[in-house]
């Protein structure tokens, strides 16, 4: 038994499905409140005076929580900006002040998507979102597809709601 913990393969691979039980552990923990099922209701009036309701998609659509002090969705932006030009999506920004400073945000930054603000937390409570980045794709009969939280690349959620369609 020594000669194989000797074996730097043996170290490697038990050390690699360690990290992975761990990834997925904090994932799980992650996501166990997220609802399931049938989409909860988001509807409001965006950051800009828009009115916002996700009551019946016809197609799949991207619901994006977000913050503005979130370092991670930070790194999302491009990739939330590149689907909403493809996709319909629903951006709510989680306890990230005013509407006005979220105008501000997203001027500064070149951002262009409908943005609801969640100053309250109802809309993140209603969904059980407790972290940010959450993603939720809904299919086009309002069912929830798919969840996720944390980074998610481009070509994922591209491929989440291809299959959301299907």
């Amino acid at each position: 038994m020594k000669e194989l913990w000797r074996n730097k393969w043996v170290r490697r691979a038990l050390f690699g499905l360690l990290l992975v039980a761990i990834v997925t552990g904090v994932r799980g923990w992650q996501q166990r409140d997220l609802v399931a099922g049938r989409a909860p209701p988001l509807y409001g009036t965006s950051v800009v005076g828009q009115t916002v309701t996700l009551d019946a998609p016809q197609r799949p659509t991207l619901v994006y929580f977000w913050a503005t002090w979130c370092p991670v969705c930070r790194l999302e932006e491009s990739t939330i900006e590149s689907i909403a030009t493809d996709h319909p999506v629903v951006t709510v920004a989680m306890q990230s002040g005013a509407d006005a400073d979220l105008v501000h945000h997203q001027k500064k930054r070149g951002l262009k998507a409908v943005v609801l603000n969640d100053n309250t937390g109802e809309q993140a409570g209603n969904w059980g979102v407790r972290v940010t980045p959450t993603f939720f794709v809904i299919d086009r009969h309002g069912r929830i597809r798919f969840r996720e939280t944390g980074y998610t690349s481009e070509a994922g959620l591209r491929l989440r709601l291809w299959w959301a369609n299907r």
